[in-house]
């Protein structure tokens, strides 16, 4: 299986992407769509809208989705089996307030 995430480097959707990844030992590509705008240009491109995360399974694009959509994608597509491990940060929550004041001071912005 193939996998690309367009992540932001601090999120709370992108950390729950992430989590995931890592709760089925999935290998992925993590594209930092902050920091390199040809990153985020081609995640607008591909999905045809400007909102993250998004995560392309196989050529198959989830745009705008969080860690708990793209686990219930692949299981409803049989791509991963149900396990009962868990992960550290919430699969389906949204940046907390230090995370946007992380990336509003540590980040380079192009959109």
């Amino acid at each position: 299986m193939t996998i690309k995430a367009y992540l932001k480097p601090q999120c709370g959707w992108s950390n729950g992407v992430r989590a995931i990844m890592s709760k089925h030992g999935l290998e992925y590509e993590d594209i930092d769509i902050i920091n390199n705008r040809d990153n985020y240009a081609e995640m607008v491109q591909k999905s045809g809208q400007p909102l993250s995360p998004c995560v392309e399974i196989d050529g198959v694009m989830l745009a705008d989705v969080s860690g708990e959509e793209v686990e219930n994608y692949m299981l409803s597509n049989e791509l991963i089996k149900p396990n009962e491990a868990t992960t550290d940060v919430a699969t389906d929550a949204g940046c907390s307030d230090e995370e946007h004041a992380k990336m509003a001071s540590d980040t380079i912005r192009f959109f």
